[in-house]
């Protein structure tokens, strides 16, 4: 008997778990995702145009709280959205739960910040759900890898003690998706998953056995991934917004003779100059911190972040037959293995306004590799399968 089941999505972002999830089987058994939530509104606009199930708009904490509302309306409202999360059983839940408290790049504040409080309301929607139809069978969670390791770990500490004490055996594995998957990024995060029964735990391996799914690259197949994300259709004249130019950055365009003839002062330490730098092909490169360029070593794209669309020193750069350019949203999807131009669109328009890619690279930075997400979800479909089978 083919099995399928059922999944509700928190921090659901533009769906790459969900994506992940539903690309997912194993003889025969599948993921049917039934809802979503996520509170930023363009991702939800995002979301919408690609799946077929609700994606509910609104804060989780007050999904869980209605009553923290002080608006009558909203508590209204806020109270529809829990009984509408709470009809059906779901066997397993999945969610990004926000990392900007647990990042290195962040300020390091933890379950000190109120966005690290987030984690608390998992903790509920387990609990609501365990009172109208019991509890999620498994679940499935991702971080930044400094989550493992934030205030000498008691931060994780207290996570996975919380977890347990809802009955749940919990794993957990930082995972590099250039590792396992054929996508060109460096990005380590952590992965965890909970299982309701021992048995089932017992049978969940992938991450003991993480080593046996590695991937060994050639440079030739380095990059045809490569070329399996870029869009070589592009050129300067007809996405000019996208290339670095000295019209544009005079500063990254500096030849000797300019740098030299700059005031002491303003001379900056290193002489940035992009058409001289970035002079390799299939290769990803950075100006850091607008202060020299550095190309990444590992020849794959340097981990996508949410405001990378803003400039700065993460905004991945490559060499083109036309000049350099930044990648653009389309090629960061990719990066994350969403199926642009096929099964997945990015909106045009929301609110009678351009999409702006700023948004775009927002949620690009903000997913979960697609892969990963599949690959983990079928290795829990095996563990499950197993159990059934004894």
């Amino acid at each position: 008997m083919k099995l399928n089941y059922k999944v509700g999505s928190l921090f659901a972002g533009v769906g790459g778990i969900d994506l992940g999830f539903q690309g997912a089987s194993f003889k025969g058994d599948s993921y049917d995702v039934l809802w979503a939530n996520e509170i930023d509104e363009y991702a939800v606009e995002t979301y919408k145009q690609n799946f077929s199930h609700p994606v509910y708009h609104g804060d989780i904490e007050k999904i869980v709280k209605p009553e923290m509302c002080e608006d009558p309306e909203e508590k209204d409202s806020y109270f529809r959205m829990q009984n509408e999360l709470l009809k059906h059983k779901i066997d397993v839940l999945v969610g990004g739960f926000p990392c900007q408290s647990f990042s290195i790049a962040g300020f390091r504040k933890g379950f000190g910040d109120e966005r690290g409080n987030l984690f608390w309301s998992i903790v509920d929607m387990i609990n609501l759900l365990d009172k109208k139809h019991g509890k999620p069978s498994v679940l499935f969670l991702e971080n930044v890898k400094n989550l493992k390791s934030h205030d000498s770990g008691r931060t994780y500490t207290i996570i996975k003690k919380q977890l347990e004490l809802l009955g749940y055996t919990v794993k957990d594995r930082v995972i590099n998706t250039k590792d396992i998957t054929n996508l060109p990024q460096n990005r380590e995060r952590i992965y965890i998953v909970g299982f309701l029964d021992s048995k089932v735990a017992e049978r969940f391996t992938f991450f003991d056995e993480i080593e046996k799914f590695k991937i060994s690259k050639t440079d030739k197949s380095r990059i045809e991934n490569i070329k399996a994300v870029l869009n070589f259709k592009l050129t300067k004249e007809n996405s000019y917004k996208y290339y670095y130019t000295k019209e544009k950055y005079p500063l990254y365009f500096m030849t000797e003779q300019e740098y030299l003839e700059l005031d002491d002062n303003e001379r900056r330490d290193n002489r940035v100059n992009i058409e001289e730098q970035v002079d390799e092909e299939y290769q990803f490169y950075q100006v850091r911190r607008g202060m020299y360029v550095r190309k990444n070593m590992n020849g794959v794209c340097p981990t996508l972040t949410a405001n990378m669309g803003t400039g700065g020193h993460n905004v991945p750069l490559i060499k083109v037959s036309d000049g350099v350019r930044k990648l653009t949203p389309e090629e960061t999807f990719k990066l994350q293995g969403f199926p642009i131009g096929s099964e997945y669109q990015l909106p045009l328009k929301y609110k009678n306004r351009d999409f702006s890619d700023g948004r775009l690279y927002k949620q690009a930075g903000n997913a979960v590799s697609v892969s990963v997400a599949t690959l983990i979800a079928k290795e829990i479909l095996k563990a499950l399968y197993k159990d059934i089978e004894s």
